[in-house]
């Protein structure tokens, strides 16, 4: 037995493995918390958890007792669930029995059902049979009746319009034609039958003779030839309208056609190729003539016609075909003989007459497409309608419009040469050449013009002509006057600028001159935005389809350069003005100076330029403030490099003299980030973009001067903050530092040597040049250091 005792345990564990999701199920539906109820129970870790020491094996007997408990317990409930089970086979044998059983019955009771209502469905059809028939019988005998009726009524009103139409009684076959059209409709799927077949044929033979009765009275009443109407208006032709509107669509318009051609008659004999009157100078007699017929024919045969006819609309209309057709072939016979003026009176007392139709008409006749439409002219839909025959000769008005332009631009220019410069006016912000207004004014009439004239290709022919005087504007009254620049300098001189003798200092530019330039800079900046203006207003009038053909971008491109011209000249002059002042102090004995006092002769030079041309500038550009921002960055650009390099010549330099310089540095560089307020009683805050190019530039050669004061001993230090001051990796550069400080061939070998050890190693990948260039400090501590550096010249001095 002991020895079957691991064989048994081993064949109870092998059994009570179950699978991990039997498992986790039983978990979930029995949770616990019981160790014993573990899947990985082990009874070691559990007797060692229940016993940790040698202490509590005195409790082994109360253990031991709980256990067989529990033991007896589980057997209690195992043999409870066997005994359950014993019966489940039975009584489920004997609930299926019983769910057999309640099939069949609820099975026979469907089956009664089924055969009631098959039963009540025959007795159902048997009662409607008979109902059907009778709807079935009342529905024909009603169609019948109707029918019947109609037979009637269209046999009767057949006789009857036969017998009206012989005696002209318009009025009443007006209202019988169209009851008995109305009627024969109801017997179109009767027509296999030969009676209704008989009395459609007897309709449709009435309508024919009706239709030719009646053009046969109007040709009688308004003969088509000779050029009197012997006719006049009547109540039989009137009630004939009415009747035509119920016949074939053709005989109405043929009624229209014939009236509206005997009534125009006359025009086409008083206004033949070979009258006087038939050309262009006496225009306006073709329209009062159509006038005074539409009024007559308001008085005397507006009420014949029906309304809805239009019959007014329809003649003016007409009226403007014939005379489109007969002014093309006139002036294609008289082609020689338009002139501008002629042409524009033409086309000027047409458009009017157009506006007059809109006014008048709706437009509703025009449906039919044979009128020129004009998308651009929403408002009137007669535009074009007679001036269309102008546009192949709109040419000679191009033409002309070349020449006009030719001699307005020789008149600006010779206006320019006559009147001189504009004067100064500084109050109003610089002055824009009157002659750019003019221009303008002038281009947006020829524009509305044209565009009364044509939307298409003379729309373009037209603007290659802007293009061409704008760009004659821009060259010969903004470009060819601008001032030309000379290679003197006013005759400063050294000595002038070291005693400061004021008012020998001249610029370049006088007065006039820079405003001059402001004034053209002005009117450059004008025509640019009204260029930009002009192109969009000339995309709204021409066709949708030549939008694309209007470009002006080289025009505003020309003007653009204008303005960077002017601009150009006006830092150059200041530039040149002040180049005296730094010649003089690259030639300064620095190395001889004692003590530093205030800013030096050739600063104080500097600023009187910059007090005495900035201030002109800017008023003068007023209007256009951010053209006066950009020759402010330009001048900031130009300058501060040149000082920079005059710096570099100003060798050697004792301490002394480069304190001196770097108050004097610091000065410009006050007077620079004022610049663009300087001698304004407004003051305002510069630009950033403007004080950052400042701030960056001057404190590089404040940062110049700090390394030339710093002693060379020892030279790695020396170094080291070269390198942090300047971040400017270049030998050239340190070169001239070197230069500055007024060291020997011999020791410039050996700091040269120790520089290049020093140098920071270039980044992995970088090229050489990346080199050469290392982050510069930040405004805040360039400031910060400024500060120190004032202190401790202000302690010296």
């Amino acid at each position: 037995m002991e020895e079957d005792e691991p064989e048994l345990e081993a064949g109870l564990e092998a059994a009570l493995e179950l699978a991990p999701a039997v498992q986790a199920a039983i978990e979930q539906v029995f949770p616990s918390q019981d160790p014993l109820d573990r899947a990985d129970f082990n009874a070691v870790e559990y007797i060692n958890a229940l016993f940790p020491t040698e202490q509590s094996l005195a409790n082994i007997d109360e253990v031991v007792n709980k256990i067989r408990l529990k033991i007896r317990r589980l057997d209690d409930n195992i043999r409870t669930v066997v005994r359950g089970q014993t019966n489940v086979g039975q009584d489920g044998r004997q609930a299926l029995e019983e769910a057999q059983k309640a099939i069949q019955q609820l099975f026979g009771k469907i089956k009664d059902i089924k055969d009631k209502a098959e039963k009540s469905e025959q007795m159902v059809k048997e009662i409607t049979r008979d109902i059907k028939q009778l709807d079935h019988a009342k529905r024909h005998l009603t169609t019948s009746i109707t029918t019947l009726n109609h037979l009637h009524m269209l046999a009767g009103g057949v006789d009857s319009l036969e017998a009206m139409t012989r005696r002209r009684q318009y009025g009443e076959v007006a209202n019988l034609l169209q009851g008995v059209v109305n009627v024969l409709e109801h017997f179109n799927k009767y027509m296999g039958i030969p009676q209704i077949r008989q009395l459609s044929e007897r309709v449709k033979a009435a309508q024919s003779e009706l239709g030719q009765q009646i053009l046969a009275d109007f040709e009688e009443a308004f003969p088509s030839q000779g050029t009197k109407r012997t006719g006049g208006p009547s109540n039989v032709l009137r009630d004939a309208c009415l009747v035509a509107n119920v016949l074939d669509p053709r005989i109405k318009q043929e009624i229209i056609k014939k009236f509206i051609k005997q009534h125009l008659s006359e025009y086409l004999v008083l206004f033949q190729e070979n009258q006087d009157v038939a050309w262009l100078d006496k225009i306006d007699r073709r329209y009062a003539w159509i006038k005074r017929q539409l009024v007559d024919y308001e008085e005397k045969y507006g009420r014949m016609f029906p309304a809805e006819w239009c019959m007014t609309e329809r003649i003016a209309v007409e009226f403007c075909h014939v005379t489109r057709a007969e002014l093309s072939k006139i002036m294609r016979t008289r082609a020689k003989e338009i002139e501008v003026k002629l042409l524009l009176f033409a086309i000027q007392r047409t458009t009017n007459f157009e506006g007059l139709l809109a006014k008048r008409f709706s437009g509703c006749t025009l449906a039919d497409g044979t009128v020129p439409k004009k998308p651009k002219v929403p408002d009137n839909p007669f535009h074009g309608i007679v001036s269309k025959c102008f546009e192949p000769h709109l040419y000679v008005y191009i033409e002309s419009q070349d020449k006009n332009l030719g001699e307005l631009i020789d008149r600006f220019v010779a206006d320019f040469k006559a009147q001189g410069p504009p004067k100064p006016n500084v109050d109003e912000g610089g002055a824009v050449l009157p002659s750019c207004a003019d221009l303008f004014v002038y281009y947006k009439k020829c524009m509305v013009q044209c565009s009364q004239l044509s939307t298409g290709e003379p729309m373009i022919a037209l603007t290659t002509i802007f293009q061409k005087y704008l760009r004659e504007y821009a060259w010969k009254i903004l470009s060819g006057n601008l001032p030309k620049t000379t290679s003197s300098s006013g005759g400063l001189t050294i000595t002038s600028l070291l005693k400061e003798k004021e008012g020998s200092e001249v610029a370049k530019f006088t007065l006039e001159e820079l405003c001059l330039i402001c004034s053209i800079l002005s009117t450059a900046e004008y025509c640019l935005a009204t260029t930009q203006q002009l192109e969009e207003k000339l995309k709204e009038k021409v066709d949708a389809s030549l939008m694309e053909r209007i470009n002006l971008t080289g025009e505003m491109d020309t003007f653009s350069i204008v303005i960077s011209n002017s601009i150009q000249l006006l830092v150059q002059d200041l530039d040149a003005a002040c180049d005296p002042a730094l010649t003089a102090m690259s030639k300064m004995q620095w190395q001889n100076v004692e003590h530093v006092g205030d800013q030096s002769p050739y600063v104080t030079s500097v600023i009187l330029h910059i007090k005495q041309n900035v201030p002109i500038i800017r008023d003068n550009l007023a209007s256009t403030r951010k053209y006066f921002t950009q020759f402010c960055i330009k001048f900031a650009n130009s300058f501060i490099p040149k000082f920079i390099n005059h710096l570099f010549k100003c060798k050697p330099i004792s301490m002394v003299g480069a304190e001196q310089l770097l108050l004097d540095t610091h000065s410009l560089k006050m007077v620079l980030l004022d610049l663009p307020s300087i001698g304004s009683q407004v003051v305002r805050k510069a630009p950033a973009s403007y004080t950052k190019i400042v701030v960056k530039g001057m404190t590089r050669a404040e940062m110049i001067l700090k390394v030339v004061m710093a002693p060379h001993e020892p030279p790695v230090v020396f170094v080291d903050n070269y390198i942090k001051l300047l971040a400017d990796c270049s030998t050239d550069t340190f070169q001239k530092i070197l230069d500055m400080k007024g060291l020997k061939r011999s020791e410039q070998s050996s700091m040269l040597d120790l520089f290049r050890l020093r140098l920071p190693a270039p980044p992995p990948g970088g090229d050489s040049t990346s080199s050469l260039s290392l982050s510069a400090p930040t405004p805040e501590q360039e400031s910060s250091r400024i500060r120190k550096l004032e202190k401790l010249i202000k302690k010296r001095l």
